[in-house]
């Protein structure tokens, strides 16, 4: 998930660590459920949407087998393509679009478009083959994402040496989106009540969820049994292919782990220099992945809390509150909002109610750079009853324009999430049950997270995968990154991670925010730049601040 203004829609260099946090936060990164609804969808952006009944509490004695090293000759057409490239209209940048099969079980059964754009490497030096980079998500635009920041604002000796190259993953942006609600629809989704106080608002709830689910079928039925992580990083290594690059080097964030460990677990002989920021823990059933990062949240707003009560324009406690203290208060105001939302200056007509607060509020917690502006936000909120503030985070959350269009981002993290694993919750009933658990995980946000953990139960294509381990024996070296207050993406998933993958190369930042790469450590700059520029991975277990 991701907050802000994207800086992918202005197409202007920003400061290094404005532009990554910026561009990171259009990614999302979590993945779960719905708002709320979408918020939780975006929520576990990070690994898959779930484990259903039977498998929230398995243990994943399952390793992700390495596909042959050989090419199959129904796959060679794929293999044999060469790029194309074209102007795409931002200076510098060349685009290009390459086939994949839909299906990769059938590869006569029709062709998946994926739109790739590069940066040629600027020099001097040794050319060092292609590094594609993609954001997270699911969901997110990788073609947007390096062109707004990875390719003007990664490192000049980095941009020196590679092509700097984005793929959209199938089903999103540019690569054959897919498609559900259009935007009236999904301003009254994302405004749908999440935390039902009764079965009249229960049922509402799940409406919605269906409605949103049938859109999606209804619109994009064929792709949405192809959508799955696996397929993706098979796209990639077509894409790899067609780069003329006997491996494939890759610096992927939050969502982006998941599908960077994923191809290393699928093609570990042609893994190159792999950075893996902001991991994800593939082991992990939906039930886990998303009590886990309701505690990451809750951690985050605990951090945020301390830095808001020292501000003199704080509005959930003078300096001195607790941390538990400032929670109740922002609890109360949303409670508030659920019976009376207040007014935005909204041109659609759209006041701010609980749901939507509260996303914008999950919004700032990606990274501390914007504590001041969830401050002002809230402070408006609370103080003048004015959502316009939480309203603009909350619509940067969603990838919502001024004209009231929505990317595709919640679509495409719906359709990955609920068919990478089974849904977390099946019924109401289990939520209802689950929610004592999503609350002392996080007073705050615990009850919108738990009900939107079901939003996967109504999906229209069944799930594909399980949870599973990723092990990649024979990869190259990969490095795993972990930040230890990491909301989105929390700490213990990074070292669960580099547990299991056998050549990985735990770094850890200690910190706020999601994800570490290009956010103002240079401890953990210099370890990655060192790494993908000469190979030379760091120590496992060093840590930096």
């Amino acid at each position: 998930m991701h907050i802000r203004r994207n800086p992918r829609h202005t197409g202007r260099k920003l400061p290094l660590r404005q532009a990554q946090a910026q561009a990171q936060v259009s990614a999302r990164t979590a993945r779960a459920g719905g708002a709320l609804l979408a918020v939780a969808a975006l929520l576990v952006s990070a690994c898959s949407a779930g484990a259903s009944t039977s498998s929230a509490t398995a243990t994943a004695d399952v390793a992700l087998g390495a596909l042959p090293r050989s090419t199959p000759a129904a796959l060679s057409p794929y293999y044999g393509q060469k790029a194309r490239w074209h102007s795409c209209g931002v200076p510098g940048f060349e685009c290009a679009t390459l086939k994949a099969p839909l299906d990769y079980d059938k590869p006569a059964g029709g062709d998946v478009r994926l739109a790739v754009a590069r940066k040629k490497a600027t020099g001097p030096g040794k050319r060092l083959g292609s590094l594609l980079v993609n954001p997270g998500g699911p969901g997110g635009s990788a073609v947007a994402y390096v062109q707004a920041y990875a390719g003007i604002g990664y490192p000049a000796e980095v941009r020196a040496r590679y092509d700097m190259v984005a793929v959209d993953p199938r089903g999103v942006a540019r690569s054959e989106p897919v498609e559900c609600l259009d935007g009236r629809d999904m301003d009254t989704y994302t405004q749908t009540d999440s935390t039902p106080d009764d079965a009249r608002e229960t049922t509402e709830l799940v409406d919605a969820y269906k409605k949103f689910a049938e859109a999606c079928g209804a619109h994009s039925a064929k792709l949405l049994r192809h959508v799955s992580t696996v397929e993706t990083a098979r796209d990639m290594d077509v894409v790899r292919a067609a780069l003329g690059d006997a491996k494939l080097n890759y610096v992927g964030a939050s969502y982006g782990t998941f599908l960077g460990a994923t191809y290393a677990g699928l093609f570990p002989g042609r893994s190159g220099r792999l950075v893996l920021d902001g991991a994800m823990d593939p082991t992990l059933p939906a039930r886990r992945l998303n009590l886990d990062q309701t505690a990451g949240f809750e951690t985050a707003f605990q951090s945020f809390a301390k830095d808001c009560v020292q501000q003199p324009d704080c509005p959930l406690g003078a300096k001195g509150t607790p941390s538990v203290e400032a929670g109740r208060k922002l609890k109360a105001f949303f409670r508030k909002l659920d019976a009376h939302p207040i007014r935005t200056g909204d041109a659609d007509g759209r006041t701010l109610g609980e749901a939507l607060a509260t996303t914008g509020v999950i919004a700032a917690m990606y990274d501390e750079s914007s504590w001041a502006q969830l401050r002002e936000a809230l402070s408006s909120a609370m103080k003048k009853n004015d959502g316009a503030g939480l309203l603009v985070l909350a619509d940067s959350y969603y990838e919502r324009d001024g004209d009231g269009r929505y990317s595709n981002l919640m679509s495409a993290n719906a359709a990955v999430n609920c068919l990478d694993l089974p849904p977390a919750y099946d019924s109401p009933e289990e939520v209802e049950k689950a929610v004592p658990a999503f609350e002392k995980a996080s007073p705050v946000f615990g009850e919108g997270l738990a009900w939107a953990s079901l939003s996967c139960a109504y999906w229209p294509v069944g799930p594909t995968g399980e949870p599973h381990r990723i092990e990649a024996r024979g990869a190259a070296p990969i490095v795993v990154v972990g930040t230890t207050r990491d909301p989105a993406t929390p700490y213990p998933w990074a070292r669960a991670l580099a547990a299991q993958l056998s050549s990985a190369r735990l770094l850890t930042y200690e910190g706020d925010g999601h994800t570490a790469y290009g956010r103002g450590s240079a401890c953990i700059d210099s370890a990655i730049n060192t790494y993908l520029l000469r190979g030379t991975p760091p120590v496992d277990g060093k840590r930096c601040s």
